[in-house]
């Protein structure tokens, strides 16, 4: 591993794995779900500030911890080896196969923008009470998924200076959005908002069932701390770049979606499945629509660029440690990258991108990620008290407020997720559990492995 990654490649990583198709797309999921503008916005609002609440925590402990691995190494030693090791397994398995899977089934949806056949269905199934249709667009995500793989193989300074100039053009792409609904777009928004319903409970769990997806646009916050061994200057670049990167990020949603519904009625963007791709049409015509889409399909192989890059960590920290298959320590000797776990992850990745659609993997994603959002944010709260001495380069901001709100929020959120969707839900909790006894397994081998290096050792 070398430190090849600055404080404005680590800015980028930040932004480039944040913004990646949410922002373009689940607007409209958002809208079917809460029946109103307003809550749209509420929900922006309330994700926005719930992920500047964890993202203090990660900046806390990214600069005190500045080891690959991220959270792998901050739930290790805030909470113990076990918890650090269903994260990693969670993140290999699950969470970022998944992510990579969600980040390229949107990407071939943009795809799908410009090339109609790209969904063409191939054959329809069922599986029980599930139905499901396969089209086109999943095998090419899975070809999509092993060629971003093979360029993250190469380089860690190609990444990075890969990442800045994705980044540029993604951000750029937004900011384009902005401005020409601005200046081009005719207000027709207001015409249709709905009346917003008196706030009850049942307003509260559409408000939470609504962040689902305002969360899966969020998520990237929290993946810097992966890369802790190649970033210049640790302790005071990760928490720059991360709370940098999200207050860019949430100044830029909120821009984005004040675009869309002041250009579109607010009934044909709850129908909408290319919410910044009809807006960009109504001001702009087929032609100008189909450039900006293309623009955030790049997006989308952006974020998918960065999440294979830091998620490659994970696996690579875990066996090194001992506690995950041993292929996955292997580092390229001339690039100097993680080549086993890159290999691992991008071959699980490809197979899940043949499994589902985007909304129904982005469900199963958030769900997962949030119970050790509420993890992590237990070990910010438990280092300080076990702790006290530990160097700190960089403090919560808020403390304790702010690792509590966080904490609270990710229990509210996945809790609530599991009561809507149980099933994958349900399916989430058992990949995780799943690893509890691959963790004894490997922890009694290492001990075995250090007992005979011991015993070899004093023999001589």
């Amino acid at each position: 591993m070398i430190r090849g990654l600055g404080l404005w490649s680590a800015t980028a990583i930040v932004i480039g794995d944040t913004i990646g198709t949410g922002v373009f797309l689940v607007a409209s999921d958002m809208a079917r779900i809460v029946g109103s503008a307003t809550l749209v916005f509420v929900a922006w609002i309330v994700g926005g500030f719930i992920v500047l609440c964890g993202a203090f925590c990660y900046a806390e402990l990214g600069a005190a911890f500045p080891k690959a691995g991220g959270p792998y190494v901050y739930l290790n030693r805030g909470l113990g080896p076990l918890w650090g090791f269903l994260f990693g397994w969670m993140s290999s398995f699950l969470e970022r196969p998944v992510g990579m899977a969600t980040l390229a089934a949107g990407f071939l949806r943009f795809a799908g923008f410009l090339f109609p056949i790209v969904d063409t269905p191939l054959f329809h199934g069922h599986l029980g009470s599930y139905e499901f249709v396969f089209t086109a667009a999943q095998p090419l995500a899975a070809l999509v998924i092993l060629l971003v793989t093979a360029i993250n193989y190469l380089s860690v300074r190609m990444g990075g200076a890969i990442q800045i100039f994705l980044t540029c053009l993604k951000m750029g792409t937004i900011l384009a959005i902005v401005i020409a609904g601005v200046l081009l777009g005719h207000q027709h928004g207001s015409r249709a908002l709905p009346v917003v319903q008196p706030w009850g409970w049942g307003t509260i769990a559409a408000v939470l069932t609504a962040l689902v997806p305002a969360m899966w646009a969020y998520n990237g916050f929290n993946d810097l701390g992966d890369l802790g061994e190649e970033i210049v200057q640790p302790q005071k670049n990760i928490p720059i770049a991360i709370i940098l990167g999200l207050l860019t990020v949430g100044g830029l949603y909120l821009l984005a979606n004040v675009v869309y519904f002041y250009t579109l009625p607010f009934a044909e963007i709850a129908a909408s499945q290319h919410v910044a791709s009809d807006v960009v049409r109504s001001f702009a015509g087929s032609r100008g629509a189909a450039w900006l889409t293309a623009a955030m399909a790049i997006s989308a192989l952006g974020a998918l660029h960065v999440v294979i890059m830091t998620g490659a960590r994970i696996p690579y920290a875990m066996a090194r440690d001992g506690v995950f298959f041993q292929f996955a320590k292997r580092i390229q000797p001339s690039f100097h990258t993680p080549s086993g776990s890159l290999i691992f992850l991008g071959c699980v990745a490809a197979l899940l991108a043949l499994t589902g659609t985007f909304e129904e993997l982005y469900s199963l994603f958030v769900f997962a990620v949030w119970i050790f959002f509420a993890l992590t944010a237990i070990a910010v709260l438990r280092l300080r008290r076990t702790e006290p001495a530990l160097p700190r380069p960089y403090r919560a901001w808020g403390y304790p407020w702010t690792p509590f709100i966080f904490l609270f929020a990710a229990v509210a959120l996945t809790i609530n997720l599991w009561l809507v969707r149980p099933v994958r839900s349900t399916l989430g909790l058992l990949v995780i559990a799943a690893g509890v006894p691959f963790f004894y397994r490997w922890r009694k081998l290492r001990r075995a492995s250090d007992n005979s290096g011991s015993n070899n050792s004093g023999s001589e």
